[in-house]
């Protein structure tokens, strides 16, 4: 095992085999960066969870918040390319039916923008297109918010691919799960009416109103701390310490 073992495990072990560290044992040793990590994220969590909350309830409501008067120009206009009725709701039906439609749609984009990316632009590296089943199960995995990655990273994906089909699937099918939850909420407190809103308004809320700005407030803390992110060639940096690939050579730099 290379985590954490509870003493239990290694107790029984055979005897004179070398004994893994101990949970308590762990814990001990964490530093007090480490516990300050521990704490505050939790904490963070918890404070944010009430006006977090009431402010996605004022989106999804569709009432006024201290966004609303810069931000609703951008809603209208994608409602207008869109060609969405916003004040068009649906039932459970075309409600599930649009997030069919939209997830079929942008799983389709990402295979393809992976498979042709070497004819696309920002692609400084070169990168060849991606193999077929390895584009089929990315697409398949950022469409459904698993984002599971079985590539390696800028060796694999260009710039543009990164950015169009990766980031945006982020946003986008992180979005249409927000919304599928608060359909299902308005299902359940509804009594009146079979509709449950409209997809295309609560996925464009959920990306406009709330993870955008969040994404905002959050790009500007990760560039406050350093960040690099730009369109230049990759940049080959020398390792302090080689390490061993998988075919036993040592690697003496990583891209």
């Amino acid at each position: 095992m290379n985590t954490l073992s509870f003493p239990w495990i290694w107790a029984v072990g055979a005897a004179g085999a070398p004994k893994s560290p101990s949970l308590w044992d762990g814990l001990l040793r964490m530093t007090a960066h480490s516990w300050l990590q521990v704490v505050l994220y939790p904490a963070v969590l918890i404070l944010l969870a009430l006006p977090l909350g009431h402010y996605m309830a004022r989106v999804y409501e569709d009432r006024p918040t201290w966004l609303s008067r810069p931000l609703m120009p951008l809603e209208r206009l994608i409602y207008r390319l869109a060609r969405v009725q916003p004040d068009e709701e649906m039932d459970w039906k075309g409600y599930a039916l649009a997030m069919l439609w939209f997830h079929l749609l942008g799983w389709a984009a990402v295979y393809v923008l992976q498979r042709v990316q070497f004819w696309l632009p920002l692609n400084p590296a070169g990168q060849a297109a991606v193999s077929p089943d390895s584009s089929f199960n990315t697409a398949v995995s950022f469409a459904t918010n698993t984002n599971w990655q079985g590539y390696g990273g800028e060796s694999t994906m260009s710039y543009l691919t990164q950015m169009a089909a990766l980031t945006t699937q982020n946003f986008v099918s992180a979005a249409a799960g927000m919304a599928i939850l608060v359909a299902f909420i308005r299902g359940l407190i509804r009594r009146q009416t079979t509709a449950i809103g409209n997809f295309w308004v609560d996925l464009t809320r959920t990306v406009v109103y709330i993870l955008l700005p969040l994404s905002i407030v959050l790009a500007l803390v990760l560039v406050s701390q350093g960040v690099v992110q730009n369109f230049t060639a990759y940049v080959h940096a020398p390792l302090v310490e080689a390490t061993v690939g998988s075919d036993n050579k040592p690697i003496a730099e990583q891209v």
